[in-house]
């Protein structure tokens, strides 16, 4: 039995008490992990066991650049027979906008088999025209594109508004979705405070800047800020920077079949 159906034998038995998920291929819903270095194996057996609740593989940093050369087309490929989205991540684009070898990067990702790039600049200043080549080339060239706004640095942190600006202009320019850095971490950056809460007033501010939620991933790699973000926007809110052990796990909270979510629904029936 491949991991798309292995889902399906207990339905018969039991109901999703949050509600059913979007099915694969879906543009809501997304889950995005953060691949800090699998192997071949671990990668089989993370798509074999979750495969099926798995939209993108984000390969950290500028992890692509440090793999054997047989090892990385290969990856690419079982993350694409199983229909999910593969990319490096965007630090390694921002070293090739800053050396000036954009082009040459883009032409590199679509050889290896890459479906997907990342435009950010969370380490690097980008002018604005730049930053909209950046995501119009890519989409010429077939990639899906998503973006991140928001900086890596606590000290260089983005005002709600700015984040707002951005969020507008890539989706404009023909971004599929827009990135909330998180980081790693989920701690000190972005909407979060050092405590990996959201800053409330900065959410409400930028949830009122712009039209539909659902146009951004949220990064968030912790279960507080998975649930916040279920319990506000439904089981079907795009995650993303979520640690490859951790699916399953978040599938769960997603659904109702984890304590904290479950719960929902029974404060919501009285019970």
């Amino acid at each position: 039995m491949d991991s798309l159906n292995n889902s399906i034998i207990w339905r018969d038995v039991i109901k999703y008490p949050l509600g059913d998920r979007n099915c694969k291929p879906r543009t809501q819903g997304l889950t995005m992990i953060i691949d800090k270095g699998m192997g071949l194996a671990e990668t089989k057996d993370l798509l074999n066991i979750a495969g099926g609740h798995i939209d993108f593989i984000k390969l950290a940093f500028g992890t692509s650049a440090l793999y054997n050369n047989n090892v990385l087309p290969e990856k690419i490929e079982l993350a694409r027979s199983q229909g999910i989205d593969i990319y490096p991540g965007g630090t390694f684009l921002e070293v090739a906008l800053i050396q000036d070898r954009l082009e040459e990067f883009y032409q590199l990702c679509k050889s290896l088999g890459f479906t997907c790039v990342e435009v950010s600049d969370g380490t690097i200043n980008l002018e604005r025209e730049v930053r909209e080549r950046a995501i119009s080339r890519a989409s010429d060239m077939g990639f899906l594109v998503l973006t991140e706004v928001g900086k890596k640095d606590v000290n260089d942190q983005t005002p709600v508004e700015e984040f707002a600006a951005q969020i507008k202009s890539d989706l404009k320019n023909g971004a599929f979705k827009v990135i909330l850095e998180g980081r790693e971490t989920g701690a000190n950056v972005g909407l979060y405070d050092e405590n990996g809460n959201f800053i409330k007033d900065d959410l409400e501010r930028l949830l009122g800047e712009i039209e539909d939620p659902r146009i951004i991933m949220w990064e968030a790699p912790n279960k507080d800020q998975q649930l916040e973000l279920i319990s506000r926007f439904g089981p079907n809110v795009n995650l993303g920077n979520i640690p490859t052990r951790e699916v399953l796990a978040l599938e769960a909270l997603r659904v109702g079949l984890r304590s904290d979510s479950f719960r929902i629904t029974l404060n919501n029936a009285g019970g």
